[in-house]
């Protein structure tokens, strides 16, 4: 057994398979910057997969879910808290779609059919989440959800809970770019370098270019 099955790789399924959401959020045509905040497991290893697609701005590392007395690192890993580990994907819907922010959502960054952990990371701090901002991100989230578990294209259901985001509280400094700053660490090189290749791999052409 890998590493990675240990403490959360993706589904397991070809990338392929997951088709494009039949429902999306529409381009801003301002260019006014978008959000969503997303929980796939550890941040560290949701981060920087998404830190690599083109028309992503920014990538937060944060916790969302609970109060601000607990939005701190020692005590969410308690799993004593209603805090998930989340990232603040920021984007341009001209460049990149929320559709397809949560393509790679699911068919990359995470398993969506596991509940409350990915592997042996444990915990309703691990949960697979999309904390939605407004009613049209939560129909898209939910649609594609349907779409994806009507298609079968997961073994399992998809356990991913849609929530009201109520605040975002960013992470400490060292959780910051995380993989990108240690890529030699042993857990991101077991798991979370394997979803950044898979990215790479699956959508070369939704990659940022150097």
């Amino acid at each position: 057994m890998k590493l990675s099955d240990l403490f959360g790789g993706d589904s397991g399924i070809p990338a392929d398979q997951f088709p494009d959401p039949t429902i999306d959020a529409p381009a801003d045509l301002t260019g006014a910057p978008q959000s969503v905040v997303l929980g796939g497991g550890c941040f560290w290893c949701t981060e920087a997969v998404f830190a690599k697609l083109d028309g992503v701005n920014s990538v937060v590392s944060g916790y969302a879910g609970g109060t601000p007395e607990t939005a701190d690192y020692q005590s969410v890993c308690s799993g004593m808290t209603d805090h998930a580990e989340v990232i603040r994907v920021r984007y341009d819907s001209r460049r990149i779609s929320l559709g397809q922010i949560l393509k790679v959502f699911f068919a990359v960054a995470h398993d969506p059919t596991q509940l409350n952990r990915q592997g042996n990371d444990m915990g309703r701090q691990y949960r697979s989440s999309i904390f939605y901002a407004s009613v049209n991100q939560e129909g898209v989230a939910a649609a594609y959800i349907q779409q994806l578990n009507d298609a079968k294209v997961l073994d399992q259901p998809i356990v991913t809970t849609l929530e009201p985001l109520e605040q975002f509280f960013e992470a400490e400094a060292y959780h910051q770019e995380f993989v990108a700053r240690n890529p030699n660490q042993p857990y991101v090189a077991a798991v979370a370098m394997p979803k950044v290749k898979k990215l790479e791999k699956s959508f070369a052409d939704k990659l940022k270019r150097s």
